[in-house]
């Protein structure tokens, strides 16, 4: 079903490339940024030095991304105010606090106080994104955080700006202490939170990889789980990094977008060795090297095997929505 409005198509064109293929530089890292920056005291870290990171991260990537994910508490006005966010790169900013509420086993989130949809709007974003904890069978955390999106989903409705949500399952019971018996899970876990998620007005789902390349390393399996996931999400979809090696990312995303992702939104897999490297010219030049060239793979990968974000909703580049005579009366 099309859904989508004038705004929301703009949003999405702004951070897609030109084939309508997503190639995102997530870097709306908080704390788990600060533990990289100083893993024994990471409440060290002050508010300049976060800020300064985010800033070497857009300058370096921004360029040759579709679009990059900033967080409002250290990235995305102040690589606005700090002009190196590229004019025709598209802004997605979290929307979400930082952490979770609730027990180990039922992780709840919660917007960031202060800051809202319409905020992001009036930023001059291109899109809102939510990440969310999320295990469908857990069924009272699942309702509630559900109802968390349904709320972010309805205000993107109202403001006309896409809203990508970002579902991550975590171990419970003995999967925390037997890592297998939740690599056994996964697979289920995130085919059925992406047909749970994507019954919400959303716009697209930033999906973990449907497994553990540790413990699944058959391709032909991993291409057919890819593609029960694309079949349980109703909008585009791409694929997360979570933080893996770059070279297991690079599969994940070749397996993922030949199965029918839209294309990637990555994040530490592109740069993470990056903010171990204390000298400033030289962590410099290793993002806009390594970085850089991780960044201009993962996009010719995509950019070959990904399915454009209209085509996934059945439509094609020059028919996205039917616009009236009298459209700018009645929008």
């Amino acid at each position: 079903m099309n859904r989508l409005s004038v705004g929301k198509i703009r949003g999405l064109q702004q951070f897609s490339t030109a084939d309508g293929i997503f190639v995102i530089c997530a870097m709306d890292h908080r704390e788990s940024l600060r533990r990289m920056l100083d893993e024994e005291a990471p409440e060290t870290v002050d508010y300049q030095e976060m800020v300064a990171h985010k800033l070497e991260l857009c300058q370096a990537l921004a360029p040759y991304a579709s679009g990059v994910l900033l967080d409002p508490n250290y990235g995305a006005a102040q690589c606005i105010a700090g002009n190196v966010l590229p004019g025709n790169t598209g802004l997605l900013v979290s929307i979400e606090d930082t952490g979770y509420t609730g027990s180990k086993e039922e992780r709840l989130n919660t917007l960031l106080e202060g800051w809202n949809v319409e905020k992001i709007k009036r930023s001059g974003a291109s899109a809102v994104k939510i990440l969310v904890y999320y295990r469908p069978d857990l069924s009272s955390a699942a309702s509630k955080q559900l109802a968390t999106i349904r709320k972010v989903a309805e205000d993107c409705l109202k403001y006309d700006i896409p809203f990508v949500v970002e579902p991550k399952s975590y171990p419970v019971g003995r999967e925390k202490s037997e890592p297998a018996q939740f690599a056994l899970k996964k697979p289920e876990l995130v085919i059925e939170t992406a047909r749970q998620i994507t019954a919400i007005p959303i716009d697209v789902l930033k999906a973990e990889f449907p497994a553990n390349l540790d413990y699944e390393k058959d391709e032909g399996k991993l291409l057919e789980m890819c593609r029960q996931l694309d079949k349980a999400s109703s909008v585009p979809w791409v694929i997360l990094s979570a933080g893996v090696d770059y070279e297991i990312f690079y599969k994940q995303v070749e397996i993922a977008c030949r199965a029918g992702a839209s294309g990637f939104l990555g994040g530490r897999a592109i740069w993470q060795e990056a903010m171990y490297i204390k000298d400033t010219s030289e962590r410099g030049r290793y993002l806009r090297t390594v970085a850089v060239d991780r960044l201009k793979k993962l996009t010719d990968i995509a950019t070959k095997y990904a399915t454009p974000w209209y085509r996934k909703l059945g439509l094609e580049a020059y028919q996205l929505v039917s616009v009236s005579e009298d459209w700018y009366q009645i929008y």
